[in-house]
C-alpha cells in the first residue's frame, strides 16, 4: 500500500510540474535593444555617450526624452538628465553575452561629473531594470524613486518568476552611500544584487493619491558569486506573509524614502502608499518586477556589484 501511495504521489508531481504554464515577458529574453547616442554637454567634456534601453531593436542619434517602445514593459536606470542646462548621462544597464544570444547586465559603480576639469559631484549608481517607466529628462538627484513609474497593469495569478542570472560580488565588506552632495557614508554590510516582484491591488482617491494592498511578495537577495544559472524560480507567496518562516524585513510593505511612485490619471507622479496585506485569493491590478545590481537602495552600493539576467517570464 505504501509503494502503491508513493507511485501515486510521483505521478502527480510529474503531472502537475508537465502542466505548469511559462509565460515569457515580453523582451524579456533580452535580444531586441534601442541604442540612444546621447552628447553630453561641453563644460563637462561633450564626449558621446551609449545608452541601451530594452525594446525593438533601433539606433536612435537624436537626444530626446525616452519613453517604452513597441509595448515594452521594461525600463532601466539608464537615463539622462539636465540640471541648470548641463546635459549629463548615466549609464548602468548593459547588452551582454548569453548562451548565443543577448542578455542584461547590472552594474554598480562611481558615476563622475567634472566641470571645468575638477570633479565636483560624485554619485554611486547602480542597475535597475523594473517594469514600468523612467521620467527624463532628470532634473535633479532629489528623490530619485520619484523619477520612477514603477509598475504596469496586471491581473494574473502567477505561482511564480523564472529566470537566468549570474552573479559578481564586490570585495568590500560594507557598503557606500554617495550622493553627490552630501559627505561618503558607510553602511554597514556586504553588497548584493537582488529581485524584487511586488502584485498589488491600487486604487487613486479623487484628489489622486495612489494607494495599494499587497497581493503578492517575492524579494531575494544575491549573497554569493556564481556562474550561470539557468531557469532559476522563485515562488510569490500570496497574502499577509509577516508571520511565515522565511519572512525578512525587507520584504515587508514599502514605504518611506524607499518607496516607490506612480503616474497617476491626472499625469503626476505620487507615491504608492502601500497600505496593508490582500487576502490571500485576491487579484492584482498592478506587478512591479525590479531586478538590482545592489539592495541598498539609492545612491548605496560598492563599485563593482554586477547582476546579469536574462530569459524572464511568468510561472503559472
Amino acid at each position: 500500500m505504501k509503494l502503491k501511495n508513493l507511485s501515486l504521489i510521483a505521478v502527480l508531481c510529474i503531472s502537475t510540474q508537465a502542466f505548469a504554464q511559462e509565460e515569457l515577458i515580453k523582451y524579456g529574453n533580452f535580444e531586441q535593444w534601442i541604442q540612444r547616442d546621447i552628447k553630453e554637454s561641453s563644460v563637462i567634456g561633450g564626449k558621446k555617450k551609449t545608452l541601451m534601453e530594452i525594446g525593438p531593436t533601433a539606433h536612435w542619434t537624436e537626444t530626446k526624452p525616452y519613453t517604452n517602445q513597441g509595448g515594452s514593459p521594461w525600463a532601466t536606470s539608464n537615463v539622462y538628465a539636465k540640471v541648470s542646462g548641463v546635459l549629463k548621462t548615466n549609464a548602468s544597464v548593459f547588452k551582454d553575452e548569453h548562451d548565443g544570444g543577448s542578455c542584461a547586465k547590472l552594474y554598480t559603480h562611481i558615476e563622475k561629473v567634472k566641470v571645468l576639469g575638477m570633479i565636483n559631484i560624485n554619485v554611486m549608481a547602480s542597475g535597475s531594470v523594473f517594469t514600468g517607466k523612467m521620467i527624463e529628462p532628470i532634473t535633479s538627484t532629489k528623490n530619485p524613486m520619484s523619477k520612477m513609474s514603477a509598475g504596469i497593469p496586471f491581473t494574473k495569478r502567477p505561482r511564480a518568476i523564472k529566470f537566468d542570472y549570474k552573479v559578481q560580488l564586490s570585495n568590500e565588506p560594507n557598503r557606500i552611500r554617495k550622493n553627490g552632495f552630501s559627505k561618503e557614508q558607510v553602511v554597514s554590510g556586504k553588497d548584493m544584487p537582488e529581485v524584487i516582484v511586488l502584485l498589488q491591488q491600487r486604487s487613486e482617491d479623487a484628489e489622486g493619491n495612489i494607494t495599494a494592498k499587497r497581493v503578492a511578495t517575492l524579494r531575494m537577495r544575491f549573497a554569493n558569486n556564481t556562474g550561470w544559472v539557468n531557469g532559476k524560480t522563485l515562488e510569490l507567496h500570496y497574502g499577509d506573509i509577516t508571520g511565515k518562516s522565511f519572512y525578512k524585513s525587507y520584504m515587508g510593505l514599502i514605504n518611506g524614502e524607499n518607496a516607490f511612485y506612480a503616474t497617476n490619471s491626472k499625469g503626476v507622479q505620487v507615491v504608492i502608499k502601500e497600505d496593508g496585506w490582500a487576502d490571500a485569493d485576491a487579484t492584482p491590478t498592478h506587478a512591479i518586477i525590479k531586478f538590482d545590481s545592489s539592495c541598498g537602495g539609492p545612491y548605496v552600493g560598492s563599485e563593482g556589484t554586477t547582476l546579469w539576467i536574462d530569459n524572464v517570464k511568468w510561472v503559472y
